[in-house]
């Protein structure tokens, strides 16, 4: 366990947004990642639908969105009664700490901010204002709760060093030490998928073809169609690392292997260069099941009680609420917005 930065309390936040179609990106890069956190640090995990509004949503199927986030949690090890499970929108608090931060955030830093240039494009005119201040919500998430840890994957990063330009900056300005410099944890074992499509891409919910990712909702045999139907190269896997990297499809499926595994990339590769991709596809297709199967059926399981995953929404958010309190209380006294 790493020390907690100034002798804050050691407590970590992440969040996942009720988007839909959770995938096996989702779970690798971050869900997965998650669950030993708990044994090490208090822990907050957060379903972050005001990140998700940034971009249209349809209302009628948002909560159903966040119970399955909920859902995934769950199913995926991290415990309602050791971890705090909550929404975002139900702590008030977010929105209130986040004005306060726009007010000390400057445009520059926003401005740098590479997230929204890629999601933005040539159409930035046309995009939310949310999406352009959603880092600095981000940084009232994670420094609400003076957390001093936070799991980050390499698009994450940068919002991170924003939440502690903008925590060093607050504490500056007034002169106080109120919140924590969060550190990242770089999750070791987290990996970053691609599209099974096209590799040069993350597996997304929002690619066109369904056969670009495996969801978590997936059936054995889904799997199994979609892995068989994954492109790859008409040569065998390569000897050696140097010619894997001109191979962007196969090193991914190998990652997804290795991943799946928790064992080090370079075993799976010795396990598997110069064998034909069809040896590959076959004990990818086996672990994958083995992974995601047991998830996805205590997910259903889970999702057929949308009451039950509401219930542990309601509680986690009042528990985070007690700390939301104090800390937003303290803000607004170190500022003058108290009377």
């Amino acid at each position: 366990m790493s020390k907690a930065p100034n002798n804050f309390t050691q407590r970590v936040l992440s969040g996942v947004q009720p988007t839909g179609g959770l995938h096996l990106g989702n779970y690798l890069g971050a869900i997965k990642n998650f669950v030993p956190l708990q044994e090490q640090y208090e822990s907050l995990f957060c379903v972050v639908d005001l990140h998700a509004i940034t971009t249209w949503q349809d209302p009628s199927d948002l909560i159903s969105k966040k119970c399955e986030v909920a859902a995934a949690f769950i199913a995926s090890g991290i415990n309602p009664d050791k971890s705090i499970i909550f929404n975002q929108s139900q702590v008030p608090e977010h929105t209130q700490l986040s004005w306060v931060l726009n007010c000390v955030a400057r445009m520059g830093w926003l401005n740098r901010m590479t997230q929204f240039k890629d999601k933005a494009g040539k159409n930035k005119e046309n995009v939310s204002v949310g999406l352009f201040t959603y880092p600095v919500l981000m940084a009232a998430d994670i420094l609400l709760y003076k957390a001093t840890h936070v799991p980050v994957g390499e698009d994450q990063k940068q919002h991170l060093e924003l939440t502690r330009d903008i925590a060093l900056k607050f504490n500056n300005d007034f002169n106080k030490e109120v919140f924590p410099l969060p550190e990242p944890i770089i999750m070791k074992k987290a990996a970053r998928i691609m599209s099974l499509r096209d590799a040069s891409k993350k597996m997304s919910k929002s690619d066109t073809s369904d056969f670009s990712r495996i969801s978590l909702t997936d059936s054995n045999e889904e799997i199994e169609k979609k892995i068989k139907k994954a492109k790859t190269d008409a040569l065998p896997i390569p000897d050696s690392n140097r010619s894997l990297e001109d191979m962007p499809e196969a090193k991914n499926l190998l990652t997804i292997f290795s991943a799946c595994e928790e064992e080090d990339f370079e075993k799976t590769f010795d396990k598997f260069k110069g064998k034909n991709f069809s040896e590959l596809k076959r004990d990818l297709t086996e672990v994958l099941i083995n992974k995601i199967g047991p998830i996805r059926d205590e997910m259903k399981k889970l999702n057929n009680d949308k009451k039950y995953l509401i219930q542990i929404l309601n509680r986690g958010s009042q528990k985070a609420q007690k700390i939301s309190i104090k800390v937003l209380k303290e803000v607004y006294e170190v500022t003058g917005l108290t009377l």
